[in-house]
């Protein structure tokens, strides 16, 4: 049997949670739970049943002192424990992986420069809050998007020179990714951003290289394969450190100045997607082994999760051009059928489209060999069919700044053939396009209301494909946090010693999608709260 690109997908990834995984809750429950009002399993606490208290472990076999302990060696943990060695501090790095993990290119910094024009001054500063939090459809906490605004360009500017120094490879993408926003609410606003890059190098090799350059510098010292398992408390309450399985043995790391928290998402925890997250059922997930630790360590810790479902980061800059996936081009299911606005449906959002089992994230941008001229003044990059051949499977030679198992750009002189390509269902396809050419030369988008000068003819072959596959990246979902990142308890008071920073904390995003509106907030933001936290523990 012939497998195609779809198929390869469903095989090689990992196993979405389906409806099946709801109703097996209950009986997946430790014998402590009980049923909610819902029917979904909880623990005794009222908490979901994933939450359930364990023993605590009591045969550890060594003791280890720091200053700071950090748990998770990705895009915010390697920030915050080289921030706090540089700054004097005793740090341990404990990693569950054998490796640092992280995912993603692209991280966006504010340049603070009042005395500049066109630098970005306090007014520029609550500007951009506002309107992310506005993105965020205001569940955002201002002071956390304060952080980073107010901390991003001192941040990033530093991991530069830090990533520099460590020799990774990286480049200054501010122009590529910031040059239609420099002016917000009237505001003028100025942005550092750069990549880990180019592809296939990425920001997990980017922290994996600044680990093993500062391992065993300044007091940095990091331990892989070395999965947390509990925090520690002291009798008042406080954080005092974590216990970890390090060498088939436990391993307790204390930290006198503090425990951070930077384990990233619960993607693969297949309970904790279909109870907070149960749209996202049939959509494919990048990446693996991330199960919700550090969020269950700290609601064992007395923290609960912030009470907003997680924000989904979707999107595929893989398939064809980056610069290309919001371009309104004509979009078709697999099924060959067109089903949104394109000019109202950014890629970062296409995705809620096709939750269902039959799509589980699978589109095709279309358009024709007029598209350099017909699409020149459109916003963003249009790449020539020279430049476009880096995508395109069929085409051999040498491919540069691609992932080469996830290219889908395809081109053929006729639409049946091309449908055939990019395995959608012809004769839909076929009446689909005839259709989509007929509302071009009325000049009206009867169907989908889309603005006509967006409206252009797929009349000349050779026809275009790009056969996108919005995946799940992360979801972005943690516990309730200060304006320090420090954890709340369930009233709200902050637990002593205890900080996350990442994408288990919670309280920046709170919306159900990330935002793409100022490219590399993600990571900027996981940057930034990991040096502005290593530094201040390490001033502590």
């Amino acid at each position: 049997m012939e497998l195609t690109r779809r198929d390869l997908f469903k095989f090689g990834g990992v196993a979405a949670a389906g409806a099946a995984t709801a109703g097996m809750l209950a009986s997946c429950a430790p014998s402590t739970a009980g049923t909610s009002e819902t029917g979904a399993a909880v623990a005794e606490d009222g908490l979901p049943a994933f939450f359930a208290q364990p023993e605590p472990i009591t045969d550890v076999a060594e003791t280890k002192e720091f200053d700071i302990v950090v748990v998770g060696a990705g895009a915010a943990g390697v920030p915050c424990a080289l921030a706090a060695a540089e700054a004097g501090a005793k740090v341990a790095l404990i990693q569950k992986e054998s490796l640092a993990i992280s995912q993603g290119n692209t991280c966006d910094s504010l340049i603070l420069d009042s005395a500049d024009p066109e630098g970005t001054g306090p007014a520029g500063v609550a500007a951009v809050t506002s309107w992310i939090t506005e993105q965020c459809v205001w569940r955002s906490h201002r002071e956390q998007v304060d952080l980073w605004a107010k901390n991003s360009g001192e941040a990033l500017t530093w991991l530069w020179e830090k990533a520099t120094e460590a020799g990774c490879s990286i480049q200054d993408t501010t122009a590529k990714w910031t040059s239609t926003i420099q002016t917000i609410d009237g505001q003028p606003v100025k942005y550092f951003a750069f990549d880990f890059g180019p592809k296939p190098y990425n920001t997990g090799t980017g922290m994996q290289d600044l680990c093993a350059y500062f391992d065993g510098k300044d007091g940095l010292e990091i331990f892989y394969s070395c999965p947390a398992q509990q925090l520690v408390k002291d009798d008042s309450g406080k954080v005092v450190g974590v216990i970890a399985e390090l060498d088939n043995q436990y391993v307790q790391f204390n930290g006198a100045k503090g425990v951070v928290i930077a384990t990233g998402d619960y993607t693969n925890d297949d309970e904790m997607m279909a109870y907070y997250n149960p749209d996202m059922a049939n959509m494919d997930r990048k990446q693996q082994n991330k199960t919700g630790d550090g969020q269950k360590m700290m609601v064992w810790a007395g923290a609960r999760m912030e009470p907003v479902c997680g924000s989904k980061v979707q999107h595929d800059f893989d398939a064809g051009p980056g610069s290309m996936a919001d371009m309104p081009f004509l979009c078709v299911k697999d099924d060959g059928t067109r089903f949104c606005n394109e000019a109202r449906s950014a890629m970062a959002y296409m995705g809620n489209f096709l939750t269902s089992a039959e799509d589980t994230g699978w589109y095709s941008q279309i358009f024709d060999s007029k598209y350099m001229d017909d699409c020149a003044d459109w916003p963003g990059m249009l790449y020539d069919p020279k430049m476009m051949e880096a995508y395109m499977p069929e085409v051999e030679g040498e491919k540069e700044g691609v992932y080469t198992d996830l290219i889908g750009t395809y081109s053929a002189d006729t639409l049946e053939e091309l449908a055939e390509k990019l395995g959608i269902d012809s004769a839909n396809f076929v009446a689909t396009v005839e259709r989509y050419n007929e509302l071009v030369e009325k000049g009206v988008d009867e169907d989908m209301g889309k603005e006509a000068k967006w409206l252009k003819s797929i009349t000349e072959p050779p026809f275009y494909g790009i056969h996108r596959h919005i995946r799940l990246s992360a979801i972005v979902h943690g516990v309730n946090v200060n304006g320090e990142m420090n954890v709340l308890d369930a009233d709200g008071n902050p637990i002593e010693g205890l900080y996350a920073i990442g994408n288990c904390a919670g309280n920046f995003f709170g919306s159900p999608d990330y935002p793409m509106d100022l490219p590399g907030l993600s990571l900027g933001r996981c940057h930034t709260q990991g040096y502005v936290v290593g530094k201040a523990l390490a001033a502590k």
